[in-house]
């Protein structure tokens, strides 16, 4: 179903087997639609605009790789978007995709035009994913993010901002910000971690806090970006952001404590001087309780056993000839992703970048 304009054509996609007139600027995908196949609009370089039912649940690999004239993609209902579905798509700027919760290999690198994206529901992010995004700005993810791959934002010069959870073990990649010379400024997710500090109290705890947590926006600006990952020249802001996590961590779970003892200790007989202790237990303490958020700080021990456990599956998985490096198995029983690649791979991806 297609309607002519001025210079537009629009067409409603209904499927696999739907061929896609060369002309078509203007796509919008049927109800009927819930998975966008592999290669679908491949190297399409007419559309400039598509526009997702809330159905649609997964893109498929290569889906829209090379479509060198896509501006806006609106995806309400996309859950899972696969190995470079929009890899180079160099004009691609509005990308909307709020329930988006897995980024594959690849899957917006080289998108050359895109200034900044949204991505409250996102889990997990596969290596390379934004790598060499030159205009990307700005990146802010939700609460629910997991895990962010190898070299996901390598090579993204104009990279100044990004908002994250509080959660150690999030970033393990020396090498994620490689190349990100502008990054300086790292925000906390709206939430948790602020309504803890607020209620923290002692005024002083909170102060102390909130510098703790600005703290990164000073130290960023001075650490080097890197240039060559196999030099070892990574630059450093990876790791500086991890080590800003683990101290915000530490001392938030440290006040935790304090806090409790505080009301358990000095509130709690201080009021029952001047009233029942039931009144006080019962009446007024649970008023003066931290909101009920839970933070961790990961046993990196532990999480590199883990990490050698899942490389010794893939080397056996390489053994066995398996050709589906990204099915389903790759992601465990918990429905955590495997998000490490191996070196030669690794290289050949720097270098296309390079």
């Amino acid at each position: 179903m297609a309607a002519e304009g001025d210079h537009i054509r629009r067409y409603t996609y209904t499927g696999e087997d739907d061929e896609v007139p060369d002309d078509v600027t203007h796509v919008t995908i049927a109800a009927s639609v819930t998975v966008i196949p592999e290669y679908a609009f491949y190297d399409n370089r007419s559309i400039i605009e598509v526009i997702f039912d809330k159905n649609i649940k997964r893109v498929e690999d290569y889906a829209f790789n090379w479509c060198s004239s896509l501006r806006r993609v609106i995806m309400p209902g996309v859950e899972i978007v696969e190995d470079e579905a929009f890899h180079h798509c160099e004009a691609l700027t509005d990308v909307e995709c709020g329930k988006l919760e897995i980024i594959k290999e690849s899957a917006f690198s080289h998108c050359n035009s895109l200034g900044s994206i949204d991505l409250p529901s996102a889990k997990f992010v596969w290596e390379d994913a934004f790598l060499g995004c030159e205009a990307l700005t700005d990146v802010k993810f939700g609460s629910k993010l997991e895990r962010i791959g190898e070299i996901a934002f390598f090579g993204c010069p104009s990279l100044e901002r990004i908002t994250i959870p509080l959660k150690d073990g999030m970033m393990n990649d020396d090498n994620l910000f490689t190349r990100c010379e502008n990054l300086k400024h790292v925000d906390l997710v709206e939430g948790e971690v602020h309504e803890t500090i607020a209620a923290l109290q002692l005024e002083e705890w909170r102060i102390d806090m909130n510098e703790e947590i600005v703290s990164i926006n000073q130290i960023l600006p001075t650490t080097p970006a890197g240039n060559d990952v196999y030099e070892g020249d990574d630059g450093g802001k990876a790791r500086v952001i991890r080590t800003w996590i683990r101290s915000v961590l530490g001392k938030i779970i440290h006040y935790k404590l304090e806090h409790q003892r505080y009301l358990n200790e000095e509130i709690a007989t201080t009021l029952s001087a001047a009233l029942p202790r039931d009144i006080v237990m019962n009446n007024i303490l649970p008023f003066l309780e931290l909101p009920s958020h839970t933070f961790e700080l990961v046993d990196h021990e532990e999480e590199e056993d883990e990490d050698d456990s899942v490389r010794e599956e893939e080397v056996e998985e390489e053994e066995q000839g398996d050709d589906n490096e990204h099915s389903d198995d790759d992601f465990d029983d918990d429905g955590n992703a495997s998000l490490e690649e191996d070196g030669s791979r690794k290289r050949r991806r720097i270098g296309d970048h390079a």
